[in-house]
């Protein structure tokens, strides 16, 4: 009996004192983000052009960088058009964000011309994004499309730094909120 009420009282201290139930928990970092998945929008001074587009992972999130890019407009939708036709751009995932944002050159030059527009950057192996596509250039901006895992918290922000060129960064949660 006394060990019976020893366990209890471990057991009770450790639920106290909010210490993780599970293994799965304790390999799951915490992120705090409260980002939700409700159209964003961001936007820096300035009238740059896109120069490239890269990604990258994180403990947390994985994410896209659009640099040369100073405002940018970010949603989940249905699927992504390409500009002008609004035929589909075809992407994986079960998600898709339509990014909006700074045209190649008020000139009307593409400064962003992908090799495969369809697979602007390689992320095979990332744990939320699953194609990233280039939906085109037309009528004062440029438009990309993000598939991804599933409908996550997103966030959006522009980077700026003395003598590098500003930057949108968009981060997309591995999961919701732990």
């Amino acid at each position: 009996m006394k060990r019976f009420l020893r366990i209890c009282a471990v057991l009770a201290l450790t639920l106290a004192a909010g210490a993780p139930s599970g293994a799965a928990q304790a390999a799951t970092p915490f992120c705090g983000i409260t980002w939700g998945s409700l159209p964003k929008a961001a936007s820096g001074p300035g009238g740059l052009s896109v120069t490239n587009v890269r990604a990258g992972q994180h403990a947390c999130y994985d994410r896209l960088v659009i640099d040369g890019a100073l405002w940018a407009r970010v949603s989940y939708v249905d699927q992504v058009g390409h500009d002008g036709s609004g035929a589909p751009l075809p992407l994986r995932g079960g998600a898709f964000l339509r990014i909006v944002t700074t045209r190649s050159d008020d000139t009307h030059q593409v400064t962003y011309d992908p090799a495969n527009r369809n697979e602007i950057v390689n992320v095979t192996g990332y744990r939320t994004f699953r194609q990233a596509g280039f939906a085109g250039d037309f009528e004062g901006q440029t438009t990309l499309g993000l598939g991804v895992r599933a409908r996550l918290p997103f966030r959006v922000f522009v980077l700026e730094a003395a003598g590098l060129p500003p930057r949108v960064v968009i981060d997309v949660a591995h999961i919701w909120s732990n």
